[in-house]
């Protein structure tokens, strides 16, 4: 039953503040984040929004994170009159390190070199803006992943794939690099790119 709504399933709606889930407007093009508003029923529109993402001087993991997400959201929310919208971003943190997207193959070498045999952290910042009245919220979710070994070779195999060239720290956990993931401790779908029970959480804060 595929792609069917709770109603069409004959299931109950999920109880609580959120029984009817507010249409979103993502700011993101997020291919991955889309996907998992689709996997839970969510109903939304996307509207990328496009912002400085440089690193500020002495800004934490966390603080960057969640400035980010709510410059995105926000910069959503001003161009429209009316709408929740709904900012994230996903950073790998790996021995203080902030690891983003890799300009090249060389760099998601790097990156994955870091990561192997060792944990590290997913962060995603999340934020929620009402466009009609500028009411905004925002958090984050950690969570902590464990890469088994790679060898040099599996390292130029998953890389030659092209799969770590969009993605935070160069890996997909939902993709080849499941193959490599030896642990996770916390929210799957943060690591995925959207932690969706904490934007569950938030959007019930505005009623």
């Amino acid at each position: 039953m595929e792609n069917e709504s709770a109603s069409q399933a004959g299931l109950p709606p999920p109880p609580g503040a959120c029984e009817t889930l507010p249409r979103l407007v993502l700011a993101s093009a997020s291919p991955r984040r889309a996907e998992i508003l689709r996997a839970v029923g969510w109903e939304f529109e996307v509207a990328p929004a496009h912002i400085d993402e440089s690193l500020r001087a002495g800004e934490t993991p966390v603080a960057y994170v969640e400035r980010l997400a709510r410059e995105k959201a926000g910069a959503a929310a001003g161009a429209r009159l009316f709408g929740l919208v709904l900012g994230a971003d996903t950073v790998v943190v790996s021995g203080g390190e902030i690891l983003g997207k890799p300009r090249d193959e060389g760099e998601a070498r790097r990156m994955l070199r870091t990561l192997r045999g060792r944990w590290h952290e997913v962060l995603t910042g999340v934020a929620l803006v009402r466009a009609e009245d500028s009411r905004s919220t925002v958090a984050h979710e950690r969570t902590r992943v464990r890469f088994a070994e790679m060898s040099e070779r599996e390292i130029d195999w998953y890389v030659a794939t092209g799969e770590p060239a969009d993605k935070a720290g160069a890996y997909a956990v939902q993709g080849r690099a499941a193959l490599f993931v030896d642990g996770i401790e916390g929210d799957y779908w943060n690591v995925v790119g959207l932690p969706v029970r904490l934007v569950y959480e938030l959007a019930g804060s505005f009623g």
